[in-house]
């Protein structure tokens, strides 16, 4: 790909106005989605300051603003016609209108007294769908600083040598994924989603990291770690459950359905030559930088963008969230699909292996389960569940239906399949990883 040079030379031999639109306004997305900064005693980035701050100036009324979201979402495709298009949509209309009657149960405590047990409505409502209806759209609002103005190009261009033979991705990918790791999945989904509507990610890039990075945030990563008691080994727990989620992304992307997908892109990265790797990268933001629009532009489109992706995530959390949290508290499904997993664990000895495996299965409904089934379990097994939650990446409460609300081409059935083998690998791992745990913090 050939790259226009940006820089106009002249007396000083520079434009130093392209310089700064490419610095700049990178450097404050950075500054908001990735550094964390203590206020009122909380040590966090600034966009969840911001999250924070905005439910508590809703008060009362944040209940209010998620179901306005959630009604829009239900409406939306019924208004735009896109109900048609398959049955997997007509299914997920039908749940985001089903959604619409549940958040209303959430809000007015109608309905059956087992669904406002803590652990259902309470829990979606409260601890879900209001922060990522919150996340997504103030997100929105700052993503146009890290993905218009070059620092996607810069980046890329300098990690290639890392992402492309270990995850197959752009070197651009690595912004999603500390997107996802630090701020939301949600907002790695939204920079994904926007990068491939660009044609800058392949329909196979883009699946990989729809699948392989986009998981909880290191925040929700110290809830999963309280209700295991892993506080003490936060450190350890943190470190091997980055680099299993990350190796198991590496075999995933080598392995069908995401090795089948098209991998043609429209705008690719450019490829360095031998000894020029800065000098491609320095050219490619500054292009970007040069043609970029007026910030104004750029932030109308993405806030249009975290608007649409809000309001279709919102109905199907409340709904398939619903139905995966009463599967499974009052059905075996979860029990039986452990025992698929169970050889994964099997192998290792591992005394809590068979609950273990069911735990990892319900992870399928919410991330939180496995956590919640596994918190009076050995040291061990505490530490697997714990790392199974995050490593798997995709669940219906909520990253599933991201996914889906995308224009990334992923099926149910494909991400279903991409979920099996990482449950299934990250037990392979996360198990060990325990041992490893225990000998080395005396657990």
């Amino acid at each position: 790909m050939a790259i226009p040079d940006p820089v106009t030379r002249g007396a000083s031999g520079f434009n130093w106005l392209t310089v700064a639109k490419l610095f700049v306004p990178s450097a404050l997305g950075i500054l908001i989605f990735f550094i964390p900064v203590t206020l009122g005693g909380r040590n966090t980035i600034l966009l969840d300051h911001m999250v924070t701050g905005a439910r508590e100036l809703l008060g009362g009324a944040a209940g209010l603003y998620a179901l306005t979201l959630i009604v829009a979402g239900a409406a939306y495709p019924l208004w735009k016609g896109t109900w048609r298009r398959s049955l997997t949509d007509r299914i997920f209309t039908v749940l985001k209108l089903a959604g619409v009657a549940v958040a209303i149960m959430a809000m007015t405590g109608w309905g059956p007294g087992l669904l406002h047990e803590p652990d259902m409505l309470p829990f979606l409502f409260n601890r879900l769908v209001i922060p990522v209806g919150l996340i997504v759209p103030i997100g929105a609002v700052f993503l146009a600083l890290l993905i218009s103005y070059g620092l996607l190009e810069l980046i890329g261009v300098l990690l290639q040598p890392v992402m492309r033979p270990i995850w197959r991705t752009p070197g651009r990918s690595a912004i999603d994924a500390v997107a996802s790791f630090v701020g939301s999945y949600s907002i790695g989904l939204l920079i994904t989603n926007r990068v491939y509507q660009a044609g800058q990610y392949s329909a196979r890039e883009a699946a990989i990291i729809a699948t392989g990075f986009s998981t909880v945030s290191a925040t929700f990563m110290i809830i999963v770690a309280r209700t295991l008691d892993l506080m003490s080994v936060w450190n350890l727990y943190f470190w091997l459950t980055l680099a299993i989620t990350f190796a198991v992304t590496a075999v995933t992307v080598r392995l069908p359905p995401l090795s089948q997908m098209n991998n043609e892109r429209s705008d690719g990265e450019p490829e360095a030559m031998p000894g020029k790797r800065l000098n491609t990268a320095w050219k490619a933001g500054l292009a970007v930088a040069a043609q970029a629009p007026g910030l104004h532009r750029s932030v109308a489109l993405n806030v249009r963008e975290g608007l649409l992706m809000a309001i279709s995530i919102l109905p199907s959390i409340m709904s398939v969230g619903l139905l995966g949290l009463l599967a499974a508290k009052y059905t075996p499904l979860f029990e039986w699909l452990g025992l698929l997993f169970y050889p994964f664990v099997a192998i290792w000895g591992l005394e809590d292996g068979m609950a273990l495996a069911q735990a990892s299965a319900a992870g399928l409904a919410e991330m939180f389960l496995p956590a919640l089934l596994m918190a009076e379990a050995e040291f061990v097994a505490r530490f697997a569940a714990g790392v199974v939650s995050v490593s798997a990446v995709l669940f219906f409460s909520a990253s599933i239906p991201c996914i889906l609300a995308t224009s990334i081409p992923l099926s149910v059935g494909r991400i279903v399949v991409v979920w099996f083998i990482r449950v299934a690998l990250s037990l392979m791992l996360a198990v060990p990883a325990g041992f490893l745990a225990q000998a080395l913090s005396g657990a």
